[in-house]
């Protein structure tokens, strides 16, 4: 009878939750320093930090990561392919006009700095600043990526043009470059005054040279 009678459990911490395979802990790390890194930057982000917050060993990291640089570029891949799938969501969304898309795409960009209280900004721009202390080959990397940005971005003022939004003889590549080269600088200007004023200055601006 007394065999038949559950034993209390022991108090104490709550068992850690086993991760299901590798896969997971890798992909749990590279989320957490895209989360780290849209705040601080990469020289500014020490790999304990990360550990700590994934709640992995540290030998764990080098077990995925040979160094701090490549994990760097898995993250910077990481950022670049999930705002690329954004961009996608928005400028490819044949229920509104390609104008409409881009404007989505703005009024959607600023809602998540603001959720965030303007601490987080763009991954791409935040290693930018930092390019002169990185590794070179950060350098090919973040240009790659404003490059697919860029001519995703072209495509939709491409499709304005179609929609007579824009006219036949505007340059769409260079709007799509002088687009992100302003947008960069008014994000970073959104985290410093912690607020979109910034973004809405700049948009307007843009949005009035457009050509007619």
């Amino acid at each position: 009878m007394n065999e038949m009678i559950a034993k209390p459990k022991r108090r104490g911490r709550p068992p850690k939750v086993a991760r299901d395979d590798q896969f997971d802990t890798r992909t749990a790390l590279v989320r957490c320093g895209v989360e780290v890194l849209t705040e601080q930057g990469f020289m500014a982000t020490g790999i304990d930090g990360i550990l700590k917050r994934v709640g992995v060993p540290k030998g764990s990291f080098y077990h995925y990561f040979p160094s701090k640089e490549v994990f760097g570029l898995e993250v910077l891949e990481s950022y670049a392919g999930s705002f690329a799938r954004r961009l996608d969501r928005w400028l490819l969304d044949e229920t509104l006009t390609p104008l409409e898309r881009f404007a989505g795409f703005v009024q959607h960009s600023k809602l998540s700095m603001a959720r965030y209280g303007y601490r987080r900004g763009c991954l791409v721009g935040n290693m930018g600043q930092e390019v002169s202390v990185l590794p070179e080959g950060f350098r090919e990397a973040l240009e790659s990526t404003f490059l697919d940005w860029q001519q995703r971005l072209s495509v939709c003022f491409e499709a304005a043009k179609q929609a007579g939004e824009l006219p036949a003889t505007a340059d769409s590549q260079a709007l799509a470059a002088y687009f992100w080269i302003g947008w960069e600088g008014a994000v970073l200007r959104a985290r410093l005054v912690q607020n979109d004023s910034p973004i809405n200055t700049f948009i307007a601006g843009f949005l009035r040279g457009l050509p007619r």
